[in-house]
């Protein structure tokens, strides 16, 4: 198949990225948004992949898709989305099309069984799963290591605060001499809160000090994959070749491997032959170790055996920090009366910083502005929207209290009756579905409670709400109330 290159677009990324920085700003923020809006697997399948063309004006972008099937699915699925936030992130009407990339594969990958046990997960299409395959037809064997990391992400442009020192000062210690105390080190916390920068930067300076080091950058889902693999092609010589002889494996998300077996039986293979070599590892993981479910108890022994530290949301001045320091990496200055406009109005994660700066920096280059406070509010309006109606901890137990007819103040109290507790229980469920809140967080609003506590009636209401009619009902009533 051959592919002429249309001379008026310009490659967003792949050149220089002084060229078209507009068109890059303006797909960087649709890419954020996107992010919010889907599940990690199905952004990183189908929406991260995609290389993206622009004309000069950004009024037609291009799409190119690896393959017919993957351009089918994404035309389908996504299209109409991204066109839709193209047009409104801009200000304008853009055109957008969909086109295979200019070198397809003749060859199609074989597909694999969806298969439960090793957590291929149903409704995925086996395609997206890449598999090599040979001229002759057979599965290749496992290709050279490569670390997976990413350069970028470093311990000098990672921003420091009491909400991530700790994880970093263990982090730092483990680069400079792994395999020896903090093993395995263990770092949880929610989305978008620099957990995955850090396993990035421990990867990274190791391999400043010493170039021949084997490092491993993984998400757990790709170790998944890479067993499902193995258990095709008959190759776990290569397999343990290639996992049990790291000085240090970064493995991203351990709570995907809930529910699987036989993945879950490799790791524990790869992690005791790790540590029996004084090799490192360093996981990270939404929840604490005795917080995940459907793992097997002995990996969770394993998980909490070293250092285990939590990432918790940044506070202010570090989300100020942030947004400078990004801003300028970008080429550009945000003032500091700016930037705390936006740390104040933005507050969860990380990424949602990174999402708002993304936005201010495209609509000051689309309209040829100084970035300024009222651009800003102008460029988030949206969010900004949504921050103003957003529902509170607060509302929530005064909600609930009324519903169930108890003072407000049995949320906050040591009483234990079932007449309070449960309605204490169902509160603390509606603020972890729908606030940003941490866990300890919530607790602290609940009379000081542990995060366990809230975890437990998180995970009591989840369950019983999918077993009883009665309680959906009332759940689903206090959600349309609270959401108004």
């Amino acid at each position: 198949m051959t592919f002429e290159r249309p001379p008026f677009f310009s490659e967003i990324y792949n050149e220089d990225p002084s060229q078209n920085s507009g068109a890059k700003a303006l797909w960087g923020a649709c890419l954020d948004v996107l992010a919010q809006e889907l599940p990690e697997q199905q952004f990183n399948t189908w929406i991260k992949p995609l290389v993206v063309k622009a004309n000069d004006d950004l009024t037609q972008f291009t799409l190119f898709v690896a393959n017919r099937f993957k351009l089918d699915w994404v035309r389908a699925q996504y299209a109409k989305r991204i066109s839709a936030l193209l047009s409104q992130l801009s200000g304008q009407q853009v055109a957008m099309d969909l086109a295979l990339t200019p070198r397809e594969l003749s060859d199609k990958p074989k597909q694999l069984n969806n298969h439960a046990e090793f957590g291929i997960p149903f409704g995925v299409p086996s395609e997206s799963l890449e598999i090599s395959v040979s001229e002759s037809g057979q599965h290749s064997s496992v290709g050279p290591l490569k670390n997976r990391l990413n350069t970028a992400l470093t311990f000098d442009n990672l921003i420091e605060g009491t909400a991530n020192r700790m994880a970093r000062a263990a982090a730092l210690h483990i680069s400079n001499a792994p395999g020896q105390l903090y093993n395995p080190l263990f770092i949880y916390g929610g989305v978008g809160l620099g957990k995955t920068h850090l396993m990035h930067a421990i990867g990274n300076q190791l391999l400043v000090d010493k170039p021949n080091a084997k490092v491993l950058y993984i998400h757990a889902e790709q170790f998944v994959t890479d067993v499902v693999k193995a258990y095709q092609r008959k190759a776990f010589d290569e397999f343990k070749e290639r996992y049990h002889s790291l000085d240090l494996l970064l493995i991203d998300d351990v709570q995907f491997f809930a529910n699987k077996e036989r993945t879950q039986e490799e790791f524990f293979n790869a992690f005791e032959a790790l540590l029996a070599r004084k090799s490192h590892l360093v996981m990270t993981s939404d929840t604490y170790p005795k917080g995940l479910t459907d793992i097997h108890e002995r990996l969770v022994s394993r998980f909490d055996s070293g250092l285990t530290v939590a990432i918790e949301p940044p506070e202010l001045e570090m989300r100020v920090a942030i947004l400078i320091n990004k801003a300028r990496a970008e080429g550009a200055e945000m003032p500091e009366e700016v930037a705390f406009f936006v740390a104040k109005n933005v507050r969860s994660n990380v990424r949602e910083l990174e999402g708002a700066l993304r936005k201010i920096m495209a609509y000051s280059r689309f309209n040829q502005k100084e970035i300024s406070i009222s651009l800003a509010r102008e460029a988030l309006r949206d969010l900004l929207s949504i921050q103003n109606r957003q529902i509170s901890v607060e509302n929530i137990q005064k909600t609930v209290a009324d519903y169930y007819k108890i003072k407000i103040g049995d949320m906050y109290s040591k009483k234990r009756p079932a007449s309070i507790a449960r309605p204490r229980q169902i509160a603390m469920y509606l603020a972890k579905e729908l606030t940003q809140k941490s866990l300890p967080e919530i607790g602290e609003m609940f009379g000081g409670r542990d995060h366990t506590t809230v975890l437990h009636a998180v995970r009591k209401m989840t369950a019983e709400r999918l077993q009883m009619t009665e309680l959906n009902q009332q759940l689903h009533v206090l959600e349309q109330t609270l959401k108004g």
